[in-house]
């Protein structure tokens, strides 16, 4: 006998903003600083790892207790990928500066962000949001930001730079791979939902 599907209860998205998630953001929002501030002041290399690791690792987990505590904000679907950018363009300005990636690697990724505020901003100009977030973008994200550690560590203890560079390197232009796919999704996911809201405008339907 076939069981009765079993209806799934939609995300409440709320206006609030005094919540755990959000506080986990704004922690992970006060690491991006912290961390600019070892890396090019004292230049200590091992602490920045520690916080640019738990930065980086705690990434899922504000999602995660959203959705445990059906805590959803629309403050925290902004404050999560901002921390993101954010600790990726710290370490991008610090690993550049400190010669620790080539100026491609750094050129490869704020092309990417280029492109995306780009498409922001026509979403914006047109009445809409940004984009939902896509898994592969999230996954692209992640890997990047293990890899960083990886090879800021390999670069403070040289008796595994060899080994962490491979591993580093490996998971960082994969990442920038991953990382591209998904903003070409964006950018399309992006044309789709301003095509449909002209076609549905020219025939004076709402959007």
């Amino acid at each position: 006998m076939r069981r009765p599907a079993v209806s799934r209860t939609p995300t409440v998205v709320s206006d609030r903003v005094l919540t755990l998630p959000n506080l986990i953001s704004f922690l992970r929002l006060l690491g991006v600083p912290v961390f600019m501030w070892l890396m090019i002041g004292p230049q200590h290399d091992l602490a920045a790892v520690i916080v640019l690791t738990v930065g980086g690792s705690s990434d899922w987990v504000d999602g995660w207790v959203a959705r445990r505590l059906g805590q959803v904000s629309r403050l925290g679907e902004l404050l999560d990928p901002a921390a993101d950018r954010l600790y990726i363009l710290a370490v991008l300005v610090t690993f550049t500066y400190r010669e620790i990636v080539p100026w491609e690697f750094t050129a490869a990724l704020v092309a990417r962000e280029l492109m995306m505020l780009i498409c922001l901003a026509v979403l914006r100009r047109n009445g809409y949001g940004p984009p939902q977030v896509h898994y592969l973008g999230k996954t692209a994200t992640f890997i990047l930001l293990v890899a960083f550690p990886v090879l800021l560590l390999g670069h403070a203890v040289p008796d595994i730079a060899t080994g962490a560079a491979a591993v580093g390197w490996g998971l960082g232009w994969w990442g920038i791979v991953l990382y591209w796919i998904a903003g070409f999704l964006y950018v399309g996911q992006a044309s789709r939902v301003i095509r449909a809201g002209r076609q549905a405008a020219a025939k004076g339907e709402p959007a």
